[in-house]
């Protein structure tokens, strides 16, 4: 857009002049910009009128002017009125200039600019000097003020396209406030291009809008491309800032320094950001109390701080301040609002606790405990219920036996008077101490001035109560020789009148007496021998008696007491020797150690000396012989080879003061290695031996018992079932094949070590029906034996030189049961003593358990088999007789390779 040409008019050299005085102001002054508002017709004072950019100019202005005296500039660039104007309806622009000035000469210039303007302007009120220009196809910034009056539709602007000089141009316009909310705010006429809005805008709701024109032939040819038209929102201050909050409440300590931080408010406003219509300003308009005055509050941040350190809570606790924060940066004509503030006073510990009372008297009876005796009370003026206020008590002076303590009453605050200890009137009838307080929390003014805690002075009576006898101390010793005759009197118990100090009206009576070996004088208090006494009687301890005494005065009072009678040691006891039995392993020692002791004590007892007791005409110490090890122990020696059996030795033994007693020894000869396994075996007396079994040989009988039961029975049974099935797999089915069975018998040619088994010959055709059985050796040599079952199987002795005798399987006749039961009679004999040991290696397992394959029942798998038997009760023998293993089939290599050690 270009602007109108100025009209050749008499106005003409006025504008001129104008125009030659800007460019000397522009020479000698400052000028800042040059700006064209657009304004409605009519005006009021203080009225919005739109806003400048002044950054450039205030990086050398100090002060702003404004060439016209009907507006003013503010510090933000906001132009208002300052009077009422109004204008003509044909002329809706006119001209604000801004300086600079620093100079008298160039203020005196401005005056005569702004007179000449006002001339100027009447002028153009009444002819139109400007004649509009035309206009070219581009952006043109555009604004209209936040909540016009009017009218409307308000003129805005006028959009116009150089190729209407050639063709007939039609205008519109698209976008928000057109065809999109607010809908139909802005239209365009279609001929001349002019822009209005139809009602006001709030700028908080829409701050700008972006158009589109379109210029555009009837024929729907567009000659210009669209144009971006940008409508701003001038902002109004039409909103009044707001405290976030209706009432602000703070803490502040009392006795606080000057500028400590109490709080800080904050309000907001919706009018547009950096601008004069936010800037705010925060100030307190009242305070109640209102004096003296003690806050202050920072006009920008709106922090509220102490002005005076007097802030003392016992004097007021609470302020309440009346707050104000006013936009436009608090100028007369801003918009403002109010708020409340309240400041609560902290208390902080700055008054000390102090007694009621300076002194105070009070009394308790002696010998009482855990009773309250007095309450003392204090004023504080700090915050009640607080660690400020709450007292702690204490004694200063006057409890260094420790009969008193004082507490705190948390209810009350008061400080509670306790007899822990109990007192003693005889000893002492009154008591002064000094009590002290302070609080739970430190003296805030201790860094200032020197704390003086308040003290106060109680004085305690002590009242006398009739307490009756005290026995003291409560027990008492006597020492009285053991065996002494009975009816001795010895000194007993003694209890007094503690106000007295007297024991003459003091009546005793015995309370226990254990052995009843005393008894008690009730007037004196002694003591008079009732029974012997005895100082290695069982219940006596240490060598002292204890009895109970009861004292008693003549108002019923009593006390208790302990009367230890020590007995004094008397040698009335000869020396002992407490193992009566000794035992000798003959078959490795040759003598045994024997103790001696004796119940008197240490000064009638050792050294003993050890002598046979022996007739003249007897061989004890022939057989016998004892010597010393030290002062309570001696060793016997047998010194022939006497046999096995008991013996009696009598010993005497001899204490330090020759008092002896003779001990009879009941010594034993034993086969054994240690005590515990002596079993005697022949008594010389009697010639009778006895025999002794263990647990563990009863069980290993129990067991062989149970097993032989079992292969019996197994035996009978097999034998009777063979006589009833023929033989079902021929003799030579196991040669290189498997053996189709789902029964397992024992192996065969089994081989057992000699132990004492002996072997009786059979006949020819002896009938196997006792069953399988193993093999046994002979001599040193070896001899196996094959049992099989079947009426053909037959037992068959085939001697040969060597050391390596068998007795291999063969057919034959008939059988002889008798020969057959001879040798089931030479296995049992056999087992009985090979099942015992075979039983002691059940134990030796970790849990203690069988192994899975002690006793294993097996079936028969064939004849011809040249391996032995598996199992835990077999003996590893050589890889003789497995030769076969080499001429097995290819698929059987690898399974005799894992059997064959290489």
């Amino acid at each position: 857009m270009a602007p109108a040409r100025p009209t050749r008019s008499r106005s003409g050299a006025l504008c001129r002049q104008l125009l030659l005085a800007l460019t000397i102001l522009t020479f000698t002054c400052d000028a800042c910009k040059k700006v064209i508002l657009q304004v409605p017709s009519q005006l009021d004072a203080e009225k919005f009128v739109g806003r400048v950019n002044l950054k450039e100019c205030f990086q050398s202005a100090n002060l702003i002017h404004s060439s016209d005296p009907d507006f003013q500039i503010l510090e933000d660039g906001s132009v208002y009125t300052t009077n009422a104007i109004l204008l003509s309806s044909e002329e809706r622009s006119f001209t604000i200039l801004l300086y600079n000035t620093e100079n008298q000469e160039e203020k005196k210039l401005l005056v005569l600019l702004q007179h000449q303007t006002k001339v100027l302007k009447k002028r153009h009120s009444k002819e139109k000097v400007l004649r509009r220009a035309k206009r070219r196809w581009a952006p043109i910034p555009c604004s209209m003020q936040e909540n016009s009056l009017g009218p409307f539709p308000l003129f805005l602007q006028q959009i116009q396209s150089d190729t209407a000089q050639n063709y007939t141009i039609f205008y519109s316009i698209r976008g928000p406030g057109v065809d999109r909310e607010p809908i139909n705010l802005f239209y365009v006429e279609r001929d001349t291009g002019n822009l209005y809005c139809t009602r006001p805008v709030d700028r908080e709701e829409y701050e700008s809008f972006e158009l589109i024109a379109f210029a555009t032939t009837p024929d729907g040819y567009t000659p210009e491309l669209p144009l971006p038209l940008v409508i701003r929102i001038e902002d109004e201050n039409d909103n009044y800032p707001v405290f976030t909050e209706t009432t602000y409440v703070f803490t502040v300590s009392e006795n606080c320094r000057v500028g400590s931080t109490v709080g800080q408010v904050c309000a907001t406003d919706k009018d547009e950001p950096d601008t004069m219509h936010t800037r705010l300003k925060y100030s307190i308009i009242e305070q109640l109390p209102a004096y003296p005055m003690l806050f202050s509050m920072h006009p920008t941040t709106g922090v509220i701080t102490t002005s005076s350190s007097q802030l003392d809570r016992e004097v007021t606790d609470k302020y309440q301040l009346k707050i104000k924060v006013q936009d436009m940066d608090g100028q007369y004509f801003g918009l403002q609002t109010t708020s409340t503030c309240i400041i609560n006073i902290g208390d902080v510990n700055d008054n000390l606790p102090t007694f009621t009372r300076t002194s105070y008297v009070t009394s308790v009876e002696e010998n009482t405990v855990d009773v309250e005796i007095l309450r003392v009370t204090v004023e504080d003026k700090d915050l009640m219920n607080t660690v400020n206020w709450r007292a702690n008590y204490t004694i200063l002076k006057g409890n260094e036996n420790g009969n008193f303590k004082i507490v705190t009453d948390p209810k009350t605050n008061e400080g509670v008077l306790c007899v822990v200890k109990p007192l003693n009137y005889e000893e002492r009838q009154q008591v002064n101490l000094q009590i002290g307080v302070v609080n739970e929390a430190l003296y805030s003014r201790e860094a200032h001035s020197r704390s003086v805690m308040s003290t106060a002075t109680v004085t305690v009576n002590v009242k006398n109560q009739d307490e009756g006898p005290e026995c003291s101390p409560a027990v008492q010793t006597v020492q009285i020789k053991e065996n002494v005759p009975v009816g001795t009197k010895s000194n007993g118990y003694k209890a007094y009148d503690p106000e007295t100090r007297s024991s003459s009206s003091i009546r005793y009576k015995k309370l226990t007496d254990p052995k009843g070996w005393v008894t008690i004088d009730e007037k004196e208090g002694s003591i008079t021998i009732f029974r012997n006494l005895d100082r290695e009687a069982e219940s006596i301890r240490d060598g002292i008696y204890n009895i109970t005494i009861l004292a008693s005065d003549k108002d019923g009072k009593t006390c208790t007491g302990t009367l230890g009678i020590i007995l004094q040691d008397v040698n009335d006891n000869g020396a002992v020797i407490p193992k009566r039995t000794v035992v000798i392993c003959k078959t490795v020692l040759s003598s045994a150690d024997i103790v001696a002791v004796d119940p008197d004590g240490p000064t009638n007892g050792p050294p003993f000396d050890f002598s046979l007791e022996s007739d003249p005409d007897s061989d004890l110490e022939r057989k016998w012989r004892l010597t010393k090890i030290n002062d309570t122990a001696a060793r016997l020696f047998f010194q022939e080879d006497l046999p096995f059996g008991t013996y009696r030795v009598p010993v005497r033994v001899t204490d330090r003061h020759g008092l002896s007693l003779i001990t009879p020894l009941n010594v034993m000869l034993c086969d054994c290695v240690t005590e515990n396994d002596c079993t005697l075996r022949t008594d010389p007396r009697t010639d009778h031996g006895e025999v002794r079994l263990g647990k563990w040989a009863i069980l290993a009988i129990l067991l062989g018992i149970a097993l032989l039961f079992c292969i019996l029975f197994t035996l009978v049974c097999g034998s009777t079932g063979a006589a009833k099935q023929p033989k079902v797999f021929p003799d030579d089915l196991a040669q290189q094949n498997l053996i189709v069975s789902n029964t397992e018998a024992p192996g065969d040619d089994k081989i057992c070590p000699t132990n004492g088994f002996t072997m009786h010959t059979v006949g020819n055709s002896a009938q196997g029906i006792c069953g399988t059985l193993e093999s046994g050796v002979k001599n040193g040599g070896q001899e196996t034996i094959e049992l099989v079952k079947g009426g053909h199987q037959t037992l068959e002795p085939c001697r040969g030189t060597g050391h390596h005798h068998t007795l291999d399987s063969c057919r034959g006749g008939p059988a002889e049961v008798d020969n057959c039961r001879y040798t089931c009679s030479e296995w049992h004999d056999f087992t009985q003593i090979r099942l015992g040991e075979k039983v002691q290696l059940c134990n030796q397992d970790d849990k203690h358990k069988h192994a899975q394959d002690y006793v294993l029942t097996y079936n028969y798998e064939g004849k011809g088999s040249v391996a032995g038997s598996i199992g835990c009760c077999s003996e590893r023998q050589e890889e003789d007789g497995l030769e076969f293993l080499d001429h097995l089939e290819p698929k059987f290599r690898t399974l005799a390779e894992a059997c064959v050690k290489r």
